[in-house]
């Protein structure tokens, strides 16, 4: 599995154009793991690489984390990180928040 990518961007392309792409929160599972975040020591592509496998998917692991905003550098040092887990049924949890999201909210 060496390098996986998702494109989540190609959902928001309009006619060539980036729009707005919303916030959701991926629901926890009972699979996903912890794992201390230390500031200036750790980041989110490393964690992605050993979780994952790949270092693309930094941005899943703040969508599990709300509470530290939608950027790495707000996080607190010695911060419990959920990482969604496994892979695959958290970009499908992504895209379903996603779709919920679309349905009360519109595009």
């Amino acid at each position: 599995m060496d390098n996986l990518y998702f494109n989540r961007y190609l959902g928001f392309l309009i006619n060539g154009e980036q729009t707005v792409i919303p916030f959701v929160r991926i629901p926890g599972k009972p699979s996903d793991k912890a794992y201390f975040y230390r500031k200036n020591v750790t980041r989110l592509d490393k964690i992605s690489q050993e979780f994952y496998g790949s270092p693309y998917f930094g941005w899943l692991i703040l969508h599990a984390n709300p509470q530290y905003g939608g950027l790495e550098w707000g996080i607190p040092d010695n911060s419990l990180l959920t990482v969604p887990f496994p892979l695959l049924a958290s970009v499908q949890d992504y895209e379903s928040q996603l779709k919920n999201h679309f349905y009360y909210y519109g595009r």
